[in-house]
C-alpha cells in the first residue's frame, strides 16, 4: 500500500535520482539551501514515470523551468526530508497516506492552496492535496493455478514460498494491507491471519514494484500491488499477471483507496517554481492525461476522462468496495499498529 520504510525504526534505502525534461543539474539548490529558479525538485513515491515524463516535458516547455525528479519508496520520501530538515532541498512532494500526514505533523511541508483544491474529495488539507486517486489491488500469475478467490484461499498450502506483500509499516502497499485487514476482520483478527498467512510468505520486501517482476516470471504466485502501477506494468511492460481483490468469506470484494498526495516542501528553495508545478498538475490539462498516461484516475471530480486506460480501471474496479481511511487517525494509531504486525508475525 503505500511504497517504503517505516515510521518507526525507518530503513536506509537508496534513492534513484533521475533528472526529467531536458536534462538538469545534478542539485537543485546549493548548501546553503539557495534555490535555482529554473529547477524545480520534486521527490515522489514511485510509480508515476510515464505520467511525470510527458507533464515535465510539457510544463519545462511552458515555464521554461526544468524538473528534477527524485524517486523513491513512499516512507522513504518522508525520511528523506526528515534528514534534510535544516537544509531543505524538495519542492514539491508527492507520497501516499499516511507518510503525507506525518509529514505534515512534522512540519515538513508548508502551506499552499493549490487551485482546483475544491474539486478534489481526496485527501486534503492547508498544506496538502490529492492529486491522483488509486486503489490497492493484489496480483496473480494464472499460468500458476486458479487466482485465489478469496483471503482464506491464499491461505491454502499450494501458495507455500510464493506469495509475498509489501511491509506494512515501510511501503505504502504493505500498509494498505494491514489496515485492509483490520478493517475486514478488526485489528486482532487481522493479525491472527497475518501470522497464519506467514507459512506461505516468502518474506519482507520494502518495495511494491519489486515484486511484480517476480509474479511475472512465476517465482512468486501471488504478491500486493495497486491498481494504477499494476495496470501500467501490464500495459507497457507485457507483464504475465492478472489483478485481483480478495474477497472474505461473505463473498463481498473491498480495497483501500490509496492516493498520490502532493505538498509544498517546507523551505522549499525554488517556492516559486514549487507552486507553480502543483498548480500545472492540478489543472484540468493535466488532469484529464492521468489515466491515458498512467492508468490513475484524476483527483479532480470535474474532469472525466473517457480514454480506454480509464475504462480498464472501471472494469478492474467493478463490483469492488472502496473504502476511505480516517489517514490522521491511521497515522495516530500506525506504529503501535506496526510493533503489534512485527510481534505477530515474528513470534
Amino acid at each position: 500500500m503505500f511504497r517504503s520504510r517505516a515510521l518507526t525504526g525507518l530503513l536506509a534505502g537508496t534513492l534513484l535520482t533521475s533528472l526529467v525534461a531536458c536534462g538538469g543539474t545534478g542539485a537543485a539548490s546549493t548548501a546553503s539551501g539557495g534555490g535555482d529558479s529554473k529547477v524545480v525538485t520534486v521527490y515522489s513515491a514511485d510509480g508515476l514515470a510515464d505520467w511525470y515524463k510527458t507533464r515535465f516535458e510539457a510544463f519545462t516547455k511552458q515555464t521554461g523551468t526544468k524538473v528534477q525528479l527524485v524517486e523513491a519508496g513512499s516512507g522513504e520520501v518522508v525520511s528523506r526530508l526528515q534528514k534534510e530538515k535544516s537544509n531543505p532541498q524538495a519542492d514539491v512532494v508527492i507520497t501516499l497516506p499516511p507518510f503525507i500526514q506525518k509529514a505534515s505533523a512534522d512540519k515538513l511541508l508548508q502551506d499552499y492552496q493549490v487551485p482546483g483544491s475544491d474539486q478534489v474529495k481526496g485527501p486534503k488539507a492547508a498544506d496538502y492535496v490529492t492529486v491522483i486517486d488509486n486503489y490497492l489491488s493484489f496480483i496473480g500469475n494464472p499460468s500458476k493455478g486458479a487466482l485465489p478467490r478469496t483471503f482464506d484461499d491464499l491461505l491454502d498450502s499450494r501458495f507455500k514460498g510464493k506469495i509475498q506483500y509489501s511491509t506494512p509499516g515501510q511501503a505504502g502497499d504493505g500498509t494498505a494491507v494491514l489496515l485492509l485487514l483490520q478493517h475486514l476482520l478488526g485489528k486482532q483478527g487481522a493479525l491472527d491471519y497475518l501470522k497464519r498467512l506467514e507459512a506461505n510468505n516468502v518474506g519482507p520486501s520494502a518495495s511494491t514494484g519489486k515484486l511484480q517482476p517476480k509474479v511475472s516470471k512465476g517465482e512468486i504466485y501471488v504478491a500486493n500491488g495497486d491498481v494504477q502501477m499494476n495496470l501500467t506494468s501490464i500495459a507497457n511492460d507485457k507483464s504475465a499477471f492478472q489483478v485481483f481483490f480478495p474477497a472474505t468469506a461473505d463473498g463481498k470484494r473491498s480495497t483501500v483507496a490509496l492516493p498520490y498526495v502532493m505538498g509544498l516542501g517546507a523551505g522549499a528553495p525554488n517556492k516559486d517554481g514549487g507552486e507553480k508545478l502543483m498548480t500545472y498538475l492540478l489543472s484540468p490539462e493535466a488532469q484529464q492525461t492521468v489515466s491515458g498516461d498512467a492508468f490513475g484516475i484524476p483527483a479532480r471530480s470535474d474532469v472525466k476522462p473517457t480514454d480506454a486506460n480509464f475504462a480498464s480501471v472501471q472494469k478492474a474496479t467493478t463490483g469492488v468496495e472502496i473504502w476511505q481511511p480516517d489517514w490522521n487517525a491511521v497515522l495516530a494509531s500506525l506504529d503501535a499498529d506496526v510493533a503489534a504486525y512485527n510481534k505477530a508475525v515474528q513470534g
